[in-house]
């Protein structure tokens, strides 16, 4: 089956109908219909210029301004009658608002294109997805630093390549993770405010040679100002892109949160506990708890990633100006922004409810020689090189394997067989509590940094 051609976009260019295949094959308002409400909201916007130039009569613009609100409300209510035939979410509106209201329909498209328009369309969307995003950003933070507060004091070894390195507090690692979302944060706004100029008016390609006031309409939908560019304004698609790479880092951020979420739950670390409400059992194994929500979101960063990989392929050689492969560019972007935001929702529920189980911590903390460290800084502060110090440290810890003890375990005259700048005070630095209470600077990990940063945090995020 082949349409008519009567109802082809601009008809009378054509003498064939349009294949039935490559009909459905090229349409977009399958998805593109997400772009309803913005398309709607920069539609009325432009009306509204149209009339205050002359080109729209005042009776004009009220009908359109009353046809596009029933259209909304038509889409709220899941009624209004989509049609692959008008191709895309542009052309159903126009031809719906035609329909009801008459000429003034038509009129509405004066001065502008469907590439300005769609370009338009996306950076209303994004932008409201960006503080919708930011939001959940924000609650997950705060989410972190509640739980950092309760576990300010709770010791942990801290880890470099996955081996006992020096203790940790609980709370000062919890802060590692906001500061990595500060970051994702202030890179999401510096995205929003890049995308925030207004395309519309540049038409096709090269603008129109209608009268229109792009500033008047760049205010009327909350843009900065009208992109500076015909050419460039209905072919970027930068915006996304960065967009993308932004999404890419926070999902490979929150990766990085659920593979410790996973090592911490199993029974070699026994760490943490997470709620039931965000794990799994097994089909055959009873005894299973499996944590689902880290490992799915673990598993869903790669997707986000692919996501900008096909952006960046689909844009890389483009000519300008637009093009159809840039209806490509939607799908990925619609599924960065759902992935991502309900990957971030899910941490902002589950954090609050992790339960961390202080005395596996503790011991943990206490294997793999992690108070040597404070030991090479203890010899140095009584005189001895680092390079030395270290030295005697290695020696220290090789007695400390050959016979089963920590370091704090061994005795004070074994200590000062290996250097006679050894006294007494040493065991102060040896435990696990001297050693993060000793860390006191700013980013250090002692209990009173930790509340201090908490603090700090809290007023940037009021």
């Amino acid at each position: 089956m082949t349409t008519d051609s009567n109802d082809k976009l601009s008809s009378a260019r054509f003498t064939q109908a349009t294949d039935a295949f490559v009909e459905t094959f090229t349409a977009s308002v399958d998805f593109d219909r997400r772009l309803a409400r913005h398309d709607i909201q920069g539609s009325i916007a432009h009306a509204r210029m149209l009339c205050d130039i002359g080109i729209l009569t005042e009776a004009e613009r009220d009908a359109i301004f009353s046809g596009l609100e029933q259209i909304a409300g038509e889409i709220d209510r899941g009624c209004f009658a989509w049609s692959v035939k008008q191709e895309d979410v542009h052309m159903n509106i126009e031809a719906r608002l035609t329909e009801l209201i008459g000429i003034a329909g038509k009129k509405l498209h004066t001065g502008r294109s469907r590439n300005d328009q769609v370009a338009t369309d996306i950076r209303l969307y994004l932008r409201e997805e960006i503080d919708n995003i930011d939001a959940m950003m924000q609650r997950l933070q705060l989410a972190l630093l509640n739980l950092a507060e309760q576990e300010a004091e709770t010791i942990m070894p801290g880890f470099t390549h996955l081996q006992v390195a020096q203790p940790v507090t609980f709370g000062h690692h919890l802060l590692a993770w906001f500061e990595m979302l500060k970051r994702d944060r202030e890179r999401l706004r510096d995205c929003r405010g890049r995308m925030n100029y207004l395309p519309l008016g540049a038409a096709a390609l090269a603008g129109t040679s209608y009268p229109i006031d792009r500033f008047q309409t760049a205010e009327l939908l909350g843009f900065t100002a009208p992109t500076a560019n015909s050419l460039d304004s209905v072919s970027d698609r930068d915006f996304a892109i960065e967009f993308c790479a932004a999404a890419s880092l926070i999902m490979m951020h929150l990766s990085r949160f659920s593979e410790e979420l996973v090592l911490w739950t199993s029974a070699q670390f026994d760490f943490i506990e997470l709620p039931d409400a965000f794990c799994t059992g097994s089909s055959i194994m009873p005894q299973k708890k499996n944590p689902d929500v880290p490992e799915l979101v673990r598993g869903k960063s790669g997707r986000v990633t692919g996501h900008l990989m096909a952006l960046l392929m689909l844009m890389k050689s483009q000519p300008l100006a637009y093009n159809k492969d840039n209806q490509e560019d939607k799908e990925p972007l619609f599924d960065t922004c759902d992935t991502l935001l309900h990957c971030l929702r899910a941490f902002a529920d589950m954090v609050p409810h992790i339960r961390s189980k202080h005395e596996n911590m503790y011991k943990a903390a206490r294997q793999g020689f992690s108070t040597a460290t404070d030991l090479a800084d203890y010899l140095v502060r009584k005189g001895a090189a680092f390079r030395d110090a270290h030295e005697i440290v290695g020696l220290a810890v090789r007695l400390g394997i050959d016979s089963g003890r920590d370091l704090a375990e061994i005795s004070l005259p074994e200590l000062q067989q290996l250097s006679p700048m050894i006294t007494e005070d040493v065991f102060g630095v040896l435990t696990l509590e001297g050693s993060v209470a000793a860390r006191k600077h700013i980013g250090g990990t002692a209990p009173e940094a930790v509340l201090a940063a908490i603090e700090a945090a809290r007023k940037e995020l009021a």
